[in-house]
Parts: structure tokens; sequence; C-alpha cells
């Protein structure tokens, strides 16, 4: 009978540490939906003419410093990680290591969302970041892109939701509530700088009437040949008979006899 009880545990055991996995994995798929719908992230690529397109996402505002940006083409980032409402900035060897290239970006900056990563194991959400140079209005794109970890305490990810996720990220990045209106703002700047510049525009000029067709050319006896050529043209043959000259046109023959027009067929 023991040995019987002995057996149903362990299989119930083995049955529970199967369903944990499972259980924390859709636990952690859900969380990742969320965030992303809560922060739309951007999304870039290129048209037919190889021109980069932008699909904007959710803009925030950047709250607190000490976030270290790198070109777009930079392979390397330097995270700056945020724990107990403290920011740390990124390690000395590697702000060494992108020194010539980086720089910090600034308290009210705003920028997007390119990822969002979630380490359950080591209790971190990872935003991976890009400037908004629309946004920030800047005369050069830019675009520095960065990295920020958020420290969670142990357990906490595994039953957290996304706005209690939302909540710590939003002790750095706020969302940007004059994103919609901005972007009226410039449909409406757009649609009111081409309404001008119909108004500016000239009328447009009615078409010139058709000139009527000049008047056929005549061959007349008694032309002489700078006559003819006047009228028609050169000839497409000139045919020598001693006293008598041919001047062969397209669809006429010209007679010249002593320099005169004779016959023309």
């Amino acid at each position: 009978m023991k040995a019987r009880s002995a057996f149903l545990t362990q299989i119930a055991v083995l049955a529970l540490a199967a369903i944990f996995p499972w259980s924390a994995a859709r636990a952690q798929a859900n969380l990742q939906g969320d965030l992303e719908h809560k922060y739309k992230l951007v999304k870039m690529g290129n048209d037919s003419t190889g021109s980069t397109i932008i699909d904007p996402g959710t803009v925030l505002v950047i709250q607190k410093g000490g976030i270290l940006g790198v070109p777009p083409s930079n392979m390397m980032f330097c995270p700056t990680h945020y724990q107990d409402g403290n920011m740390k900035g990124p390690s000395t060897v590697c702000k060494l290591a992108v020194a010539k290239v980086s720089r910090y970006l600034t308290t009210g900056e705003k920028i997007y969302v390119t990822k969002i990563e979630i380490i359950q194991k080591d209790e971190k959400v990872i935003l991976s970041i890009m400037e908004c140079d629309t946004c920030n209005n800047t005369q050069s794109a830019s675009s520095m892109k960065s990295q920020v970890v958020f420290h969670f305490p142990k357990g906490y990810l595994e039953t957290a939701d996304a706005g209690q996720v939302a909540d710590m990220i939003g002790q750095v990045f706020t969302e940007d509530t004059s994103a919609a209106g901005g972007d009226q703002q410039a449909q409406g700047q757009a649609q009111g700088q081409a309404q001008g510049q119909d108004q500016q525009a000239p009328p447009q000029q009615d078409a010139a009437p058709a000139q009527p067709p000049p008047p056929p050319a005549t061959i007349e006896k008694g032309q002489s040949t700078d006559q003819v050529v006047a009228a028609m043209g050169q000839p497409d043959k000139i045919l020598n008979l001693g006293a008598k000259t041919i001047y062969v046109y397209k669809d006429i023959k010209v007679t010249f006899v002593n320099g005169k027009v004779t016959d023309a067929q």
C-alpha cells in the first residue's frame, strides 16, 4: 500500500513539473504580447525604390538621464540598468569602446521602442530604443539607439502583468500624449501648404489655336532651279542629261532645260 502511494506521489510530482514550465512559458508569452500591445514597436523597411520607410510606433519621452546612445550602424549596445529607482550607466569598458561615436540621450528627448525582451529567469525586461528624429525636430537624422534593462525582484515576473511592468518602465519613459496632436498638426500644415500652392499657382492659359497647314508647294513652267528648291527642298536625285536636268523627288519629277522648268510629272 505504501509503495503504491509513493508511486502515485511520484507521478503527481512529474505531472506538476511538466505543467509548470508550460504555464510559465505561456505566462511569459502573454506578458510579452501585452507589453508589445501597450508599446507599439516601430517597424522599418525599404520600399520598391530602396528608400527607408518607418511605420511609427508608440512615442515615449525620456524622464531620467544616463542613457548612452550609439549610431544605428553600431553593432554593440551599452545598456543602462534601472533598479530600485536608480539609473546605473553603462560599464566603463563599454563606454570607452564607443567613446568616439556615442552620446547621452537627454531628458525630454522622444524615442521609439524597437524591441522588448523578457528574461524571466534573471527577472529582467530589456527595452531597445531609437531616437525619434522627426519628433525631436532635429536638423539632421541621427536616430541614436540604446538599451535600458529593468530589474525586478525575484519571482516578480512570474506573476506580474503588463500594467505592473509598465509602472516601472513609466519611471524612465512616459508616453508622449502630444504625439497624436503633433501628427494632426503636421497633417494640417501639409494640407495648408498644398492649398496655398494651389491658390498661388497661376491659372492655366488656354491652349493656342492650331495653326492652319501650310499651302502645298506649286511648280510652274519657267521657274528656276532655285525657286523649285525653295518650294520643294533638295531633290532625292539629280539626273544630268546634257541640256536637260531632272530633279527627282518622292512624288514628282521636275525637268529643267537651260535652268528653267519645262515639265513636272
